[in-house]
């Protein structure tokens, strides 16, 4: 072993799980769930990492907006992710986690269930298991997913900025997302779909920023060469287009969490775990981090709030060793 590994040994020492038991099991390996890991593994807390492999944005060729890392494709991105908090000791597994029970007795503690039928045991849990989006089930649109057909401008619109624009309406925003991707293109056509609710206002304001509407309900995609050429109307009518915005309906994946009891709270995009500004949930011993907890979260903000919930619960662990040790010693104290 030469220096630097020897030097390495010496900082990873006790990070490591025994038997089966580790300070906190993060569920969950994507941007949020390496990101707490990486504080963990850097505070010496012995971290096991389960990951079901199957990230949001796994459809993308990259990701944008994460300084330093912008362009990065998610797969690279994770492969340095699971590198980085390999260097301080912490475990990571591939592996789908069913279950997680409370301990029992006095002190907060967790059984971890994988799918294989591996069992450990953790002092505190991260859970940081994403959502699911769920297409409009229009012809094509699956098939495009994350090459022309996009549902985030800011992830996306400068790589197609000034091509010929598609926004199908979104279930809940309407025609907002029509509107905001004006930045990226003078040339937008807003499809209503289905949407029943475009308002007199959304329609002078669609006028106003130089968006097309198109009445009637899509039907599917046109496609040459693998290439979007256009949208497809149920009457026939074919509207060239190159780029199409979607709405999607987000679910998040947060069984685990429901089952532990973790309260929920209804928002515009749906209901969500309800966590305070550190991701701790209701549930004592558990945070949540990432898309778990919001629609909203892009690569970056995922990363930020893992790194939060990785700082506050070694603080939480510090200090419950901390009243267990002060404790002992005021009894050792009174026994003398």
């Amino acid at each position: 072993m030469n220096t630097h590994s020897a030097s390495l040994a010496r900082e990873t020492r006790g990070t490591r799980g025994t038997h089966g038991r580790y300070d906190v099991v993060v569920v969950g390996g994507g941007a949020a769930g390496l990101s707490a890991a990486l504080v963990l593994g850097r505070a010496r807390r012995s971290t096991l990492v389960v990951d079901a492999g199957a990230p949001r944005n796994a459809p993308a060729a990259h990701m944008q907006g994460y300084l330093s890392r912008d362009g990065m494709s998610p797969a690279e991105f994770l492969e340095a992710g699971r590198r980085e908090i390999a260097a301080y000791g912490v475990e990571w597994t591939a592996g789908e986690v069913v279950a997680a029970a409370p301990d029992g007795g006095g002190a907060v503690g967790f059984t971890v269930t994988l799918a294989d039928g591996r069992t450990v045991r953790a002092r505190r849990l991260v859970v940081t298991t994403g959502l699911v989006d769920e297409l409009p089930p229009l012809d094509g649109v699956a098939e495009r997913w994350g090459r022309d057909v996009l549902h985030c401008p800011y992830c996306h619109g400068w790589e197609v900025r000034d091509q010929a624009f598609g926004v199908v309406a979104h279930p809940v925003m309407g025609a907002h997302q029509a509107l905001l991707v004006t930045q990226w293109s003078d040339d937008v056509v807003f499809f209503p779909h289905t949407y029943d609710a475009v308002t007199d206002e959304d329609r002078l304001r669609l006028a106003a920023a130089g968006v097309r509407t198109v009445e009637g309900e899509v039907a599917g995609l046109e496609v040459e060469g693998d290439r979007l050429t256009g949208v497809r109307m149920a009457d026939g009518r074919v509207v060239e287009r190159s780029v199409l915005f979607v709405g999607t309906v987000v679910t998040p994946r947060d069984g685990l969490l429901t089952a532990l009891g973790a309260a929920t709270e209804e928002t515009p995009m749906g209901r969500f775990v309800t966590v305070d500004p550190t991701g701790r949930t209701s549930v004592p011993g558990v945070w949540a981090a990432g898309n778990a907890i919001g629609a909203a979260e892009q690569v970056v903000n995922a990363a930020s709030g893992g790194y939060r919930a990785g700082a506050i619960l070694n603080m939480d662990l510090l200090n419950e060793d901390l009243d267990r040790k002060t404790t002992a010693a005021a009894e050792a104290v009174a026994a003398v």
